[in-house]
């Protein structure tokens, strides 16, 4: 029989301009291919320093690097969970090496850092955000090289002592991966309104329950007194480069992907319980196996998925007691589904098929039964950006590495910036990942690629400030 026919949902998570400026670049050079954007409004060469970007992707890896995988400095990779201690000291490098850059630097009630770089008018600063935090057998480039490229942002525009029209920032989101406190991009979705604070500061550890968000901002230092709210502190665009994350770049031999959006996902804590019992004395009959009953939940949902043309994927799994002659009592495992439809439906109708086909194998996995409860813990509608931003990338990735080079792209996996774009103008810039490999320590984008992504990504930038001087955004 079964027991339990329990599903709580409780929601959390988030939700053209004209071809008027005149660039042209000058591709050269050796690892870095160093683009020289000549900026007519500008008036000065502006030109990313490759190899000192590439030098500080790797420097700032001291703090959280594990997983070596080959005998070269930088051949391991990453576990730089949020608000551990490795996180806390690359989080001190990015404020102390952005106020060496005169930047204004403010920590929010989310952790987040906002490094502004002031300009010429007043105003909210046009942001390139990502994130510092790993998965737990992450590698060096996911998120990493986006805050890194804001930071040689602005140490080139302070190089060539170019005044942007209006403020530019980079920005540092908290728990971006949703690895130690589970929700993806929960910083950013308070950010933007769609997550409650007091939820996102109650978000426990997955390893230690006593430990909470708030408990670890206290802990490391960064829980600030900025509102961490648009309104309170508003930001006019925000632009992220990120590694593709997937093989489709590098497949269709493209430089640039320019991101028009990101696909939706929800997440599911999926609780199966049975009863312990002798595996050498008990009959099949006379068995509530856990583990059977959730293996037979995770296949069936793969099916599911396919039906609908969407993802689903395990990553956790945990089950007890754990002992080779006794049957599972009780599953935890987790559910990760995701498609791209901007209308939520198919998620909707994958959700309604996994509940049915669950119940029905919890039915009939034996005379015992499972009991069955499911819990949405996060949920991230489909995102489509708007062409303001869209429209600089796309321009900027054509200038560095001409059109055949450009393809148009919707991401595969969240952002920080899918939750911001419900506030403002918003696009991402993505270089090629390597066998289309990621959140693995072997994830590996080229000095070259990592360089002509930084480039596009104050090209872009740099756009977006001159099309806002002359109110065509």
């Amino acid at each position: 029989m079964l027991r339990s026919r329990s599903a709580a949902l409780a929601y959390s998570g988030a939700r053209a301009a004209p071809r008027s400026w005149a660039s042209r670049v000058i591709v050269r050079g050796d690892l870095g291919r160093r683009a020289r954007f000549l900026s007519a409004a500008a008036g000065n060469a502006v030109s990313v320093n490759a190899d000192r970007l590439n030098r500080t992707i790797h420097e700032t890896c001291r703090w959280g690097e594990a997983h070596r995988f080959g005998p070269d400095p930088t051949e391991t990779g990453m576990c730089r969970l949020a608000l551990t201690d490795s996180d806390a000291e690359a989080r001190r490098w990015f404020v102390d090496e952005m106020k060496a850059q005169g930047c204004k630097v403010s920590v929010d009630q989310m952790g987040n850092i906002f490094a502004v770089r002031k300009g010429r008018k007043e105003g909210a600063p046009t942001a390139m955000g990502s994130h510092l935090d790993t998965q737990p057998s992450g590698g060096r480039y996911d998120g990493i090289l986006g805050i890194i490229s804001g930071v040689e942002a602005v140490r080139t525009l302070n190089e060539h002592n170019i005044e942007t029209e209006y403020p530019v920032a980079v920005v540092n989101w908290t728990n971006e991966e949703g690895a130690r406190f589970p929700q993806s991009v929960v910083s950013s979705s308070v950010y933007a309104g769609s997550t409650p604070l007091a939820d996102a500061w109650a978000l426990a550890d997955i390893a230690d329950a006593s430990k909470t968000m708030k408990s670890e901002l206290e802990r490391i230092g960064f829980l600030g007194s900025v509102p961490c709210s648009f309104d309170a502190n508003p930001i006019a665009a925000h632009f992220e480069l990120h590694i593709e994350q997937g093989p489709i770049l590098e497949k269709a031999k493209a430089k640039v992907g320019v991101v028009t959006g990101g696909q939706g996902y929800r997440w599911y804590d999926v609780q199966v319980s049975g009863r312990a019992a002798h595996s050498g004395s008990t009959p099949f009959y006379s068995r509530s196996d856990a583990l059977l009953c959730a293996a037979r939940i995770i296949a069936k949902s793969n099916e599911i998925a396919k039906e609908h043309r969407a993802l689903a994927t395990t990553g956790i799994l945990t089950l007890e007691p754990g002992s080779t002659n006794v049957i599972p009592s009780s599953v935890r495992f987790t559910l990760d589904v995701r498609h791209p439809d901007i209308k939520p439906d198919t998620l909707d109708a994958v959700e309604r098929d996994l509940i049915d086909a669950t119940f029905e194998i919890a039915l009939k996995e034996s005379e015992l039964g499972c009991d069955v409860n499911w819990k949405r813990t996060s949920v991230a509608n489909a995102v489509q950006f708007p062409p303001a931003g869209v429209e600089c990338v796309k321009e900027a990735g054509v200038a560095v590495v001409g059109e055949k080079k450009v393809l148009e792209i919707v991401s595969g996996a969240g952002h920080d910036s899918c939750a911001v774009s419900y506030r403002c103008p918003t696009s991402m810039v993505f270089v090629p990942s390597k066998d289309g490999l990621s959140h693995n320590p072997r994830e590996y984008t080229s000095p070259e690629d990592c360089a002509i992504g930084a480039q596009v990504l104050l090209n872009a930038v740099l756009a977006y400030d001159r099309r806002r001087a002359a109110g065509l955004v």
